[in-house]
C-alpha cells in the first residue's frame, strides 16, 4: 500500500492559535476528526469565519452560508432545481457582523436573526439541524428544515493551513453526510430523503491575506452499493505543505497529500473542467457544468467574485489500495475565486 501523504496526522484536541493570537505550531497537520479550538483573536480586520453548509439531491440543491469577516457579516442562501434550471438566491449583510452568532469549535449551535432572514444551525455531534427562514425569497416565503446525520465513526477533512505566524486558516471539510428534510418555497415543497441526498460542511476559522484566490471540488454520492465523496482544493494552499484534498470512501477518509490541478477555461466557464492530481492516482475526474452562479461583491474594501459551477462529476478515484471507484454523473461544484477581503 502506497500512502497518498506524508503531512503529520494529528490525535488530540489542540487550540489553533497561542495565547497572542499567533498560530500554534503544534496545531499544524490534519485528522480525521475535529481536533480544533479556533479562539481567533487581535489581527484587526484579517479574521474570517464561515459556516457553508450546501445539501444536494438528484432533483435540488441548497445552500446556507453564516459569515463575519471581521467588518462585514455575509448570510446567504441559495437554491437550484435541477431538472428545470430555476436558481433563486438571497443575501443579507450585516456592519461588523452585527447579529451573526458564531463558535471556536465545529460542533455547537450558530444563529442568526434578521427581518429578512433567520437561520440556525445546531451540530450535537450526531446530527444537525438547519433552519432558514425568509419571508421573501424569490418573492416567495422560504422555510427549509434539514436534519443532517453524522454517523458514528465517520471520518472528515481537517486541515491547518499556515501561511506564516500571524496569517493561517483551520479548515473542516465534511461531506457524505446523509441529510433529510424539505425546503418549502411558497406552495412548493422540495424534499430530501436521506437515500440520495447528502450535506456538505465547509468550516472555516482562519487569518487571512488580504489578496486570495482559490479553486475547490466537492461532491458526495453512491457508486453502487460504496458512498463516495471528494473535497479538492487549489492556489490557496500553495506552498504550504498542506492540503485540503482527500476523498471520503463510505465514511473513511484517504489523505492526499498531492496538489490538485484544476483545468477549466475561464473564458468559457460552462465547458467540461478536468480534475486531476498529478503524482497520485487518486482523482481521474471530468466535471461538466449544468448551472453557473456568479457572485460579485464589491463594498469598498471588500471585493470579491466567485464563479460556482453546478454540475456532474464523472470518471474514477483510487484508494491507497489501488482500488478503483467510478464516479457516474454525481452532483457537486467547482469554483473559482478571487478576493480582496
Amino acid at each position: 500500500m502506497d500512502r497518498f501523504t506524508t503531512e503529520r496526522e494529528l490525535l488530540r484536541p489542540v487550540n489553533l492559535c497561542d495565547a497572542w493570537g499567533q498560530l500554534n505550531p503544534e496545531a499544524v497537520g490534519f485528522s480525521r476528526q475535529p481536533l480544533h479550538t479556533c479562539r481567533l483573536s487581535g489581527h484587526a480586520l484579517r479574521k474570517k469565519r464561515w459556516n457553508y453548509w450546501c445539501v444536494t439531491s438528484p432533483d435540488y440543491l441548497f445552500s446556507i452560508t453564516l459569515s463575519n469577516t471581521d467588518y462585514l457579516g455575509m448570510i446567504f442562501a441559495y437554491l437550484l432545481d435541477v431538472k428545470t434550471g430555476v436558481f433563486i438566491e438571497q443575501t443579507v449583510t450585516t456592519l461588523f457582523g452585527s447579529g451573526v452568532r458564531m463558535n471556536d469549535q465545529v460542533t455547537g449551535a450558530l444563529s442568526f436573526d434578521h427581518p429578512q432572514m433567520t437561520v440556525r444551525m445546531v451540530d450535537d455531534g450526531t446530527s444537525i439541524l438547519l433552519e432558514v427562514r425568509s419571508p421573501k425569497f424569490g418573492g416567495k416565503m422560504l422555510s427549509a428544515d434539514i436534519r443532517i446525520q453524522r454517523p458514528v465513526g465517520h471520518e472528515t477533512l481537517n486541515v491547518v493551513v499556515p501561511w506564516g505566524a500571524d496569517r493561517f486558516q483551520y479548515t473542516s471539510k465534511q461531506n457524505c453526510l446523509p441529510a433529510a428534510g424539505t425546503v418549502k418555497l411558497g406552495e412548493q415543497e422540495m424534499v430530501f430523503t436521506d437515500k440520495d441526498s447528502f450535506a456538505c460542511l465547509d468550516y472555516g476559522r482562519g487569518i487571512w491575506k488580504y489578496d486570495s484566490k482559490w479553486n475547490w471540488a466537492c461532491f458526495s454520492g453512491k457508486s453502487g452499493k460504496n458512498t463516495i465523496g471528494l473535497n479538492l482544493g487549489a492556489q490557496w494552499t500553495d506552498g504550504t505543505g498542506s492540503t485540503e484534498n482527500g476523498l471520503t470512501i463510505n465514511g473513511q477518509l484517504v489523505k492526499i497529500g498531492a496538489d490538485a490541478r484544476f483545468e477549466f477555461d475561464r473564458q468559457n466557464y460552462m465547458a467540461p473542467w478536468r480534475l486531476t492530481t498529478p503524482g497520485c492516482p487518486a482523482v481521474d475526474l471530468t466535471f461538466t457544468p449544468l448551472y453557473e452562479r456568479i457572485a460579485a461583491t464589491d463594498i469598498v474594501i471588500l471585493k470579491s467574485v466567485v464563479h460556482q459551477m453546478i454540475g456532474h462529476f464523472s470518471g474514477w478515484l483510487t484508494d491507497e489500495a489501488g482500488k478503483r471507484y467510478e464516479v457516474k454523473d454525481l452532483i457537486g461544484w467547482a469554483e473559482d475565486h478571487a478576493a480582496r477581503w
